[in-house]
């Protein structure tokens, strides 16, 4: 039996500022997710560095911080049956030149960074980064 979960999804700058919201999207809500919250926003410093705080440090920190500031984003809850791997299954793999196609990054990704999405990974995370963005 499946479990309903709540997962965060963040539709990133080169997401938004290519006109891929609706188009990513639809994509969840096709497998039956429900949006919850969403909204739109410009990214502070102070809410990145609590979101990607297990990255602070890492050589690719400041670039990703750069990037996640460079326009605004769309953040949404989404509910559903397992949730969590549904959104990490239709996201595709971080790496783009790993994601499979009909995936969002195997459709529309042209780097890893700049990679169009992120997924909460677990449930764990889900609840605390919910909690960072609503």
């Amino acid at each position: 039996m499946s479990q309903i979960e709540q997962t965060l999804v963040i539709i990133k700058p080169d997401g938004v500022k290519r006109g891929l919201v609706g188009e990513i999207i639809k994509r969840y809500e096709a497998k039956q997710l429900h949006l919850l919250k969403m909204c739109m926003l410009m990214p502070t410093r102070e809410i990145l560095e609590k979101h990607y705080e297990e990255h602070i440090g890492k050589p690719f920190f400041e670039n990703l911080i750069a990037f996640m500031r460079s326009g605004e984003v769309v953040v949404m809850v989404l509910e559903g049956p397992d949730a969590i791997s549904i959104v990490r299954k239709i996201n595709g793999a971080t790496k783009y030149l790993e994601a499979e196609m009909g995936t969002v990054r195997g459709d529309f990704a042209t780097d890893t960074i700049a990679n169009l999405v992120h997924g909460s990974d677990s449930v764990k995370s889900a609840q605390r980064e919910i909690g960072i963005w609503f």
